[in-house]
Parts: C-alpha cells; structure tokens; sequence
C-alpha cells in the first residue's frame, strides 16, 4: 500500500522566506505604541464632551466649541495611529502641540473661565503631552536604521 500521509517540508528552504519575513517585519515594526492608541481616542472623545460633562456650555460658548473641534481632531489622529501608524507616528509631536494648546486655551479662547473649566483643560492638556512624547519616544525608537 502507498504511503498516504501528508508530508510537511521545512518552510525555511521555501524561496520566498526572505520576502515574507521582510514583509512581517515591516507589518509590525511601528506597532510598539499601539497600547496608547486607546487612551488618546478616549481624551479625544473626552476633551470633545466635557463641556456638556462639566456644564460650562452656557457660560463658555467659544470654549465649548473649541473644545469639541480639538476633541474631534485628537480623536481623529488616535484613529489614524491606528489605522496608519507608519505615516500617522511622526504626528505625534503635534499631538503634543495640541495638548500645549489645551493648557493655555481657556485664557485665549475663554471669556474669564472659572476654575473647574482652567482645571479640566490643564488636565487633558496634560495628559495629550505625555500621551504624545510617549508616541514620539516609542515610535523614534522604531524606526529601522538604514
């Protein structure tokens, strides 16, 4: 009787092994900082509610708009970390920007904020900072040398 069983070879004489550890490689080398992804879309949806969270709507209207469009973009950025990191990791340094922004928004944008509007926007400003110097460090560091 033929020998019926399936035979496995060894992939690593296959041709095409370089390629596709080239590709792998590739795939997931910017991929480091994807456990901050979710935290920045979070502050982004934050940053863009907390006027109706904290009430200030009637009080700051500018503010209120302000904080919604800057919401918005930071959630967008979190979702272009993910969907494209290798192009969307060098941004990360305007994330910090913005962030640097979020603190000092409430005195240009605001008309004499009170202290829970300062404090709620030092506090997301602060926290896009480190969010964003923690995308920059981990995403300098992944990129291949040549």
């Amino acid at each position: 009787m033929a020998n019926v069983q399936p035979t496995r070879g060894d992939i690593a004489a296959h041709p095409d092994v370089p390629e596709m550890r080239d590709r792998y490689d590739r795939m997931l080398g910017g991929r480091d900082v994807a456990l901050v992804d979710g935290p920045v879309f979070l502050l982004g949806l934050y940053c863009a509610v907390s006027p109706w969270i904290l009430h200030y709507t009637i009080s700051q209207p500018s503010l209120v708009t302000h904080n919604l469009i800057v919401g918005i973009a930071i959630a967008l950025l979190a979702l272009g970390f993910t969907r494209a990191p290798d192009r969307m990791y060098g941004l990360s340094w305007a994330f910090c920007a913005m962030g640097a922004w979020m603190i000092i928004a409430p005195w240009i944008v605001g008309e004499s904020p009170d202290a829970g509007v300062v404090l709620n926007n030092i506090i997301i400003g602060a926290v896009a900072v480190v969010l964003g110097l923690l995308c920059a460090g981990t995403a300098s560091r992944s990129v291949p040398k040549r």
